[in-house]
């Protein structure tokens, strides 16, 4: 398949800047995909379309104020991201500069501590920061919440509530999974009320999330490195409601990723470690019976593995019709459940 085959046309002005005022004041798309059809809803309706015994899946991992600002030497603006924390005081990064620095470089941040240059991998940077504190910590004083790219403006003190869910607890990510954003203490004090169950897996989202594909075959696109951890508790939990004739329903898609990579034979086993998974249409499922998502980017990754689930053509014109119904897209956008098999 080709990139192109994932293309949409998308008005800038449906993209997302901010939050809704309420997180679950949102809109949703359900899709039953066995019926080819679709309904607008809210999300505050999601209760509705879950059946007691139903297990949702959340990615509990907890984004870092991952964006830190500083000088090189010779006094040149540096913005860094962190794309992955790789240790006590090191980070695998991308970097906002007008002239790449050299191995061995210097940054000084606002506090006066540096991050000195290892090396380039990948594309990215590798930093050792000089700070007497962990760098997690470092991060926490000097960090700002690293939004996305497609949102242009810089991050608020709303932000650092906001673009984090409200069951994160696992610090690591430097970009939120954005389907749980949904969710407040209301809607998940129902869903338990109707006897919907809750497990979790943690799979740190990387920065790397954001980047294009560059290739238009996709055989050619190698995935980005994201680490996981499914436990064993949450395979217990899924074996005992796919038992019981109940669904396992995906909250975003990096649940989805982190439980087929934990799949083997059909079966799933604990799993903690780095996937590199790619998931597009000719894909065949074996952990989830449903998804709920927000909306993609035009050519993404993420659209293609929505599209492996739903069908590449069903899924290109729901979003043909979100454009038309004014929905909010990407991050702080609106949602999508996709079932597979009917309401």
């Amino acid at each position: 398949m080709k990139k192109s085959d994932f293309d949409f046309d998308l008005p800038p002005e449906l993209i997302a800047q901010a939050p809704l005022p309420e997180r679950s004041a949102s809109r949703l798309l359900l899709l039953d995909v066995a019926a080819q059809s679709r309904q607008d809803c809210m999300f505050r309706e999601l209760p509705d379309f879950l059946r007691p015994g139903d297990l949702l899946v959340f990615n509990d991992t907890r984004v870092l104020p991952a964006r830190l600002y500083g000088r090189k030497d010779t006094g040149g603006a540096v913005e860094i991201l962190i794309e992955r924390v790789t240790g006590a005081h090191e980070a695998t990064v991308q970097l906002g500069v007008s002239k790449k620095p050299k191995e061995g470089g210097r940054i000084e941040l606002a506090d006066g501590s540096h991050a000195v240059v290892l090396g380039r991998e990948e594309g990215f940077f590798r930093l050792r920061f000089e700070a007497p504190e962990p760098l997690e910590k470092l991060l926490l004083k000097l960090g700002e919440m690293p939004l996305p790219p497609y949102i242009e403006r810089h991050a608020d003190a709303s932000d650092m509530e906001r673009y984090q869910t409200v069951f994160a607890r696992e610090p690591g990510a430097v970009a939120a999974p954005t389907a749980g954003l949904h969710f407040d203490e209301a809607i998940l004090a129902r869903l338990r009320e109707r006897g919907i169950e809750f497990g979790y897996i943690t799979l740190h989202v990387g920065a790397g999330t954001f980047q294009p594909v560059r290739v238009d075959d996709l055989k050619d696109h190698h995935m980005h490195r994201e680490w996981l951890n499914v436990g064993a508790h949450l395979i217990g939990q899924i074996r005992r409601t796919r038992a019981s004739g109940g669904r396992v329903i995906a909250v975003g898609t990096t649940v989805v990723r982190a439980l087929e990579s934990a799949s083997k034979n059909g079966e799933l086993y604990p799993f903690a470690g780095e996937t590199q998974i790619f998931i597009f249409p000719g894909y065949r499922f074996t952990s989830i019976d449903g998804l709920l998502t927000n909306f993609h980017l035009p050519q993404s990754t993420l659209l293609m593995l929505v599209s492996a689930l739903a069908g590449r053509e069903f899924v290109l014109d729901t979003y043909r019709h979100a454009v038309e119904q004014r929905y909010r897209f990407f991050s702080y956008g609106d949602a999508m459940l996709i079932l597979p098999h009917g309401v």
